[in-house]
């Protein structure tokens, strides 16, 4: 039977090239298809893709992947990408274990330019890549792939104002799918920049700045007037932001980023030019798919779905779910308690927070270190701030947490969400680096509940019982199932098991749960063992140490890097306190996580009931 897919007939980006204008919407329509078909079952990031389709092909059809080089900003919208480079046979094993990143990865392919899972990132480093080709007589172009949702971030306007400077052959595209960077200037205006984008356009401009420069004596000073009374002239008639013009850049815009023959006449006149370009373009994210489109955020990063209803698979419930609910308590008996996110409201339980308390809540977009300083300053004007951050996100606000929260003692709590393993995103989303970093900050104290309960009491200690910066660490979904004889104390520490068993397993947060059915197991089998559950673990309990040190065995098992985290300090304090036994630390060494469920990894690592129980009656055998 002939196949007539065209994209089960792209093998690489060059294969684009000769397709005609319909097989091009006939391509984009399947794209959309296999978006929607794979991720309902995966999971994954489907507004974001289904809103670049055309775009994807369009930068294909112009550009000479991997010799010119894209750099998705964020990359959680390189889905498209990956299908029209080589990689839509292995497609269904994106964020699986052992299958293809859900973000661009070098080491997945020579097409994925820069490993980018943090926003605003993209034109620092094709900045940089257009000035590397630039030294070495490379004619290649550098293209930064952009949503308007990463202007918020400072970082972007850094790497504008550096790179509009000077010459390069460095593209900029904004993909402008939600807020208005610019006004709207009338259908004049539009019909103007699809002019303006194509080819032929450059040409000529480009033709007339080289006989204006070559004027003897006053040529590049009447190149610069021309373009500075140009820039007056727009000014003065569209009343409109030329800020990219003001940095340097050739501003082309906006345009329709859903037409492909418009796209691509659009880069091909980008790539005429022999100077910085920012293409402005308009899409709409969700394209495609009724749901996506009609509630791009929910559709963002999402799990399993039914493709019919738009219905969700997974069960409801999370540590998220019940801190959004939480903070809604604190603010109605308490006006000063205040709620700050950096973009992540849905993600991060605080949409109910958003809705009751408007002017205590404040999304600052995705600037982390701006809203670290941000809460300093309202905790120094007497409020109480909770910034609600992922983990993976909050390293971008280290030097602040040190300078501005916690070296002037100020009352800043730190929700810390999705610390540990975080399902599918890999190497730049897991929880792993939070414990390491803030261990090095003086002053700060961190909780790490195991339940709902737990949580709840830590955030009452981190506003009310703690004298300066606090975090609370929790990680994605529902509280673990825990035995029944256990009782938590809802102190700085648990200890479950007999006080007096010669073996203790040391750990915290989510490992609690698979320690304490790993210690039941060995008990059955006649090994006699206590866990000691650390609730607070910055500044580490010196009663848990103690209780620990009794036994002539300690294993201590952290879902967190292992230099610079819990286990080592621990082990530290017992070495301060003469400790004579054995002790052994079993944590993520050295390295970055790759993707897969967060119970896969889990048992990769060592970390579930079943590992531990191995682990531990092997290190007994060999003694």
């Amino acid at each position: 039977m002939e196949n007539n897919s065209i994209l089960d007939k792209i093998k690489k980006p060059s294969d684009i090239k000769n397709l005609s204008e319909k097989e091009l919407e006939s391509l984009a329509a399947e794209i959309r298809e296999k978006l929607i078909v794979t991720v309902s079952k995966t999971g994954g990031h489907l507004a974001s893709n289904l809103g670049v389709v055309e775009l994807t092909i369009a930068l294909h059809r112009v550009f000479n992947s991997p010799y010119d080089k894209i750099v998705w900003d964020v990359g959680h919208q390189v889905y498209v990408h990956k299908l029209l480079t080589g990689r839509a046979d292995r497609f269904d094993t994106i964020r699986q274990d052992g299958g293809l990143s859900g973000f661009p990865s070098p080491d997945e392919s020579e097409h994925d330019t820069f490993f980018s899972g943090h926003s605003s990132t993209s034109v620092s480093a094709a900045y940089g890549i257009a000035q590397a080709n630039k030294l070495k007589g490379d004619k290649h172009y550098a293209i930064a792939v952009i949503g308007d949702g990463a202007f918020t971030g400072g970082m972007v306007y850094e790497a504008l104002n550096n790179a509009g400077r000077e010459r390069s052959r460095l593209i900029v595209i904004l993909n402008d799918n939600n807020m208005s960077i610019s006004k709207n200037v009338g259908s004049f205006a539009k019909h103007l920049a699809v002019i303006k984008a194509r080819p032929s356009y450059f040409r000529m401009k480009a033709k007339t700045e080289q006989m204006i420069n070559k004027i003897p004596l006053v040529g590049v000073k009447l190149a610069n007037c021309i373009f500075n009374a140009k820039t007056r002239l727009k000014k003065l008639f569209y009343k409109s932001s030329t800020m990219f013009e003001d940095l340097g850049f050739r501003y082309m815009g906006p345009i329709d980023g859903h037409n492909i023959p418009v796209l691509i006449d659009a880069l091909e006149g980008a790539k005429s030019a022999n100077y910085p370009i920012l293409l402005h373009i308009k899409t709409v994210k969700g394209k495609g798919y009724n749901f996506a489109e009609l509630e791009p955020s929910v559709f963002h990063g999402i799990s399993q779905f039914d493709i019919d209803t738009g219905e969700f698979h997974s069960a409801g419930g999370s540590f998220s779910e019940e801190f959004g609910k939480l903070m809604c308590g604190f603010a109605e008996k308490d006006k000063r308690v205040c709620a700050v996110t950096a973009a992540m409201s849905l993600g991060t339980g605080l949409s109910e927070f958003e809705k009751n308390y408007k002017e205590r809540f404040f999304d600052v977009g995705i600037a982390e270190e701006h809203a670290v300083t941000f809460c300093s300053g309202l905790a120094k004007g007497g409020m109480l701030p909770v910034f609600a951050v992922y983990s993976a996100f909050l390293q971008r606000g280290y030097d602040q947490i040190i300078h501005d929260a916690a070296l002037q003692n100020l009352k800043v709590v730190f929700a810390i969400d999705r610390a540990g393993f975080v399902t599918g995103d890999g190497e730049t989303h897991h929880g792993i680096f939070d414990v390491p970093f803030l261990n090095t900050i003086p002053g700060v104290i961190v909780f790490s509940p195991t339940t709902y309960s737990e949580m709840r009491n830590a955030f009452v200690r981190a506003l009310y019982h703690t004298p300066a910066v606090a975090a609370v660490r929790m990680f994605k979904g529902k509280e673990p199932c825990l035995p029944d004889d256990f009782t938590p104390s809802l102190g700085e520490f648990d200890v479950y098991g007999e006080e007096c068993s010669d073996i203790a397993l040391v750990t915290y947060g989510r490992l609690f749960a698979a320690a304490a059915e790993a210690k039941n197991i060995l008990q059955n089998k006649g090994i006699n063992i206590k866990v000691v559950k650390l609730n607070m673990i910055k500044p580490i309990p010196l009663e848990a140490v103690s209780s620990a040190s009794a036994c002539s065995r300690i294993f201590f098992f952290e879902e967190g890097e292992k230099s610079g985290g819990c286990g080592e300090i621990f082990n530290m304090m017992l070495t301060e306190n003469n400790y004579k036994g054995k002790f052994i630390l079993k944590a993520i060494d050295d390295c970055f996580v790759r993707h897969a469920t967060a119970e896969i990894l889990l048992k990769k690592f060592g970390f579930d009931a079943e590992s531990m129980c191995d682990f531990i009656a092997g290190e007994i055998e060999n003694e």
